[in-house]
């Protein structure tokens, strides 16, 4: 099977839009088409249901998917073992973190990486920190960086690299808020709290509202700590955020931090990736070097 129709597949599985595909893989809809026409042929089942409008995986098309996305592993694995230079690898590592670990973390562990390996391509996705081990499980991603969950995935492989801080934050403008936390002590159960809308930073929150004894006030729910952010700057709340997010945020200037009454354990952060795949090549090249 054409390994170019995988790859044209496979792209086609993750944006579910024609057009989409045809331009990140330079190719017209034409052509799309009749690959997809002619891998349905040759697997002897309709793979996608489309119309006009949507494009949707059929059973047939998810069990594909599966066997393309082997194929073209054991494809990168036969291409570096043929490699007339074998401690040179070739090809692309995923990598999905937040846009803050992009930048405080991120950057160290590829320098190292490409000063080892400067033929590997690095495609980078940014996103909620939460969503991480979906991205793995979901095979979007070889390398995850994230916070550890306390229901850590049994299939998944935590390589630790450092301890985040978390902070109570809240605006540092005058603002509807400034009366209450001009208080002394703060009420705590009176302020509007921004919060995430799932992960470990929800859970965190959650057991800090138990310990605290109050029922908060949740003013909103959102995904990603870069998000909490500027909504607390902007005056709408308080919250709980990691403090190497505040510090790398453009809007730090407007954001202060409150004495939290009890302790708050920090993250433990890492490097993620499935146990089966720590033996891939280019996976474990990236391990050696944290």
């Amino acid at each position: 099977m054409d390994i170019r129709a995988i790859r044209l597949y496979l792209d086609l599985c993750e944006t579910l839009h024609f057009g989409q595909t045809a331009a990140n893989l330079h190719v017209s809809p034409s052509t799309l088409s009749r690959v997809l026409q002619r891998l349905e042929e040759e697997v002897g089942s309709k793979l996608m249901e489309r119309d006009n409008r949507t494009v949707a995986l059929t059973h047939a098309g998810k069990l594909f998917r599966q066997y393309a996305q082997d194929t073209q592993h054991r494809w990168y694995l036969l291409k570096q073992e043929l490699d007339s230079d074998k401690n040179l690898l070739r090809g692309t590592l995923q990598i999905y973190c937040s846009v803050t670990a992009a930048y405080s973390h991120l950057p160290a562990l590829i320098d190292k990486f490409r000063r080892q390996q400067p033929l590997v391509d690095i495609s980078l996705t940014t996103g909620d920190a939460a969503n991480a081990m979906r991205e793995l499980q979901n095979q979007r991603a070889d390398i995850a960086i994230a916070a550890l969950p306390e229901d850590f995935p049994h299939q998944l492989h935590f390589s630790p690299i450092g301890k985040v801080a978390l902070s109570v934050i809240a605006p540092a403008i005058q603002c509807q808020l400034q009366s209450l936390l001009d208080q002394s002590p703060i009420p705590w159960e009176k302020l509007p709290f921004i919060v995430p809308d799932h992960g470990p930073g929800r859970l965190r929150m959650e057991r800090w509202f138990a310990a605290m004894g109050i029922n908060a006030k949740i003013y909103a729910q959102v995904g990603g700590h870069e998000a909490i952010v500027p909504m607390v700057a902007l005056g709408c709340g308080v919250s709980i955020t990691p403090q190497v997010v505040v510090n790398n945020s453009p809007m730090m200037d407007r954001i202060r931090q409150l004495e939290s009454p009890i302790a708050i354990a920090p993250f433990e952060l890492g490097c993620c990736c499935k146990k089966k795949r720590m033996e891939d090549p280019l996976v474990k090249a990236f391990l050696d070097v944290i």
